[in-house]
């Protein structure tokens, strides 16, 4: 019994950490640029914060709408 209640209150444990984890996305609407002349399809984007670290481009992260992974270096300013 004693396992039983270990083991569901560690994968308690583990889904809400996935879920805080979790970046918060923001949809942009697709717009027109008029200094390129071209049209910028909707898209998705992390929600602006103050830490370099849990954006899609980010080293050690991936985008989840595009499945590509993230390049930039949050250390280099």
């Amino acid at each position: 019994m004693k396992k039983l209640l270990l083991m569901a209150a560690l994968l308690i444990g583990v889904l809400s950490f996935s879920v805080l984890a979790e970046a918060r996305t923001t949809r942009v609407r697709g717009y027109y640029k008029p200094s390129t002349g071209s049209y910028v399809v909707p898209h998705y984007k992390t929600t602006p914060n103050r830490t370099k670290f849990d954006n899609f481009s980010t080293k050690g992260n991936y985008n989840p709408y595009t499945g590509k992974k993230g390049t930039v270096n949050p250390y280099k300013w």
